[in-house]
């Protein structure tokens, strides 16, 4: 049975994500002047409306929408949300993601298939940007919670280091559900056999700045922004949660799957409270949901797993 700290956590996880997403929208592959107010404007590339989320938080709701049902997740309903959500021509698809999408599979075996079969970079950030919703179908179980992370990764995203970076991205934002703080990044990693290489890493983003770490589109700076991000801003309180989303946003790139991916582990420490008014009643996407139903979506995933 989770507290009320605990549901209040659990529903910032998919509205944080969503949160993060529509605010990097319209700021997405530029770099903000440091004297640019960051606001929930809209625009970018794809022109979006104010308060409109992308390919991120749309990804993610297929996600919770297959845990919905419940108990878990299956992965055939996850391949089946992937297909349906591309099937509706959304305006932006990533690049690995729309090859693995666009052979329509019919089940998640086969989704996987066709993403072993990609040559090239593979390491793209489209599978941790969405990742976030798997914690709240598993908050009782963390080794299932783990695997399941990996295994929906690797449904468009079978590279080593995109399968690492969601398992460990999503065990954090389970653990900060249930213990309101940030500990599980480094509490898996250091458990992890590749301990030494995401080590170095986090240092680098907790003491470096996003000069060091600027291809942003690939997962790996990707988890260093949204961790610079993190551990740079005020931390102090709730008000965390929107400077460090700004930071995200500052960093430039690809801005709105970067505080996408901080937005998912801020939401879930500091909880849907958090999310600033205004932004929770712009808040809409795809497939015609709004803030609101994110939140009593997450809540109810979460209540049932808790």
């Amino acid at each position: 049975m989770l507290d009320d700290g605990q549901l209040d956590r659990a529903a910032g996880v998919l509205i944080g994500t969503a949160a993060g997403d529509a605010l990097g929208a319209g700021y997405e592959f530029t770099h903000p002047a440091a004297d640019r107010e960051i606001d929930m404007i809209g625009g970018g590339p794809c022109r979006w409306a104010p308060g409109e989320w992308t390919d991120d938080t749309s990804m993610a709701v297929a996600i919770a929408q297959a845990a919905g049902s419940g108990p878990g997740i299956d992965l055939d309903a996850v391949a089946a949300g992937f297909v349906r959500w591309y099937e509706s021509d959304p305006p932006d698809v990533g690049v690995q993601t729309g090859q693995v999408l666009s052979a329509r599979p019919k089940s998640a075996l086969e989704m996987r298939i066709q993403a072993m079969s990609i040559e090239g970079r593979t390491g793209g950030n489209g599978s941790l940007m969405r990742t976030a919703p798997v914690a709240l179908a598993y908050l009782g179980d963390a080794e299932e919670c783990v695997r399941m992370a990996g295994r929906i990764g690797a449904l468009t995203h079978h590279d080593h280091q995109a399968i690492e970076a969601c398992k460990i991205w999503t065990y954090a934002i389970r653990h900060a559900v249930l213990a309101a703080d940030f500990g599980g990044v480094r509490e898996f990693v250091a458990a992890s056999v590749s301990a030494d290489y995401w080590n170095h890493l986090l240092d680098q983003a907790e003491t470096g700045t996003p000069r060091a770490f600027p291809n942003n589109g690939w997962v790996v700076h990707a988890l260093q922004t949204a961790w610079w991000a993190i551990t740079t801003a005020d931390s102090s309180g709730p008000h965390h949660l929107p400077l460090a989303l700004e930071l995200c946003v500052r960093a430039g790139g690809d801005t709105d799957t970067t505080a996408a991916i901080a937005g998912g582990l801020l939401g879930a420490r500091w909880g849907a409270s958090a999310i600033p008014d205004r932004w929770r009643t712009l808040l809409h996407g795809y497939p015609g949901l709004t803030g609101d139903d994110l939140v009593a979506l997450a809540t109810s995933i979460a209540t049932a797993n808790g």
